[in-house]
């Protein structure tokens, strides 16, 4: 099993910035990617960012060149910095890990606002 915990959501003013974390744990081997996604009111959960073990990181379109996602691996953290936020980033975000290639394990989410 694996837990997936977020944090680091909250209100914020359009321009602003905030960085989620995500922490792993449990049987956390063979994990890989790790992932953020996002799903706003009456629409599909949609891919944000993602990383792979060895650091390879993609974004979704509309993100690119605003947030950036990392990992600490001794801390079993993924971040997501998100910098420049629009209000249509509005969504509660969820952390994302894939096992062994077919064990998927989702976290609780967290809310992110961000006002105009």
């Amino acid at each position: 099993q694996v837990q997936l915990v977020e944090s680091g959501g909250g209100l914020v003013q359009a321009g602003g910035s905030l960085r989620l974390s995500c922490e792993a744990s449990g049987t956390i081997l063979s994990i890989n990617p790790m992932s953020w996604y996002r799903q706003a009111p009456g629409k599909q959960r949609e891919l944000v960012a993602s990383i792979t073990r060895g650091g390879s990181a993609n974004y979704g379109d509309s993100v690119k060149g605003r947030f950036t996602i990392s990992r600490d691996k001794a801390k079993n953290t993924v971040y997501l910095q998100m910098n420049s936020l629009k209000p249509e980033d509005t969504a509660v975000y969820y952390c994302y890990a894939l096992k062994s290639g077919r064990v998927e394990y989702w976290g609780q989410g967290t809310q992110v606002t961000v006002s105009s």
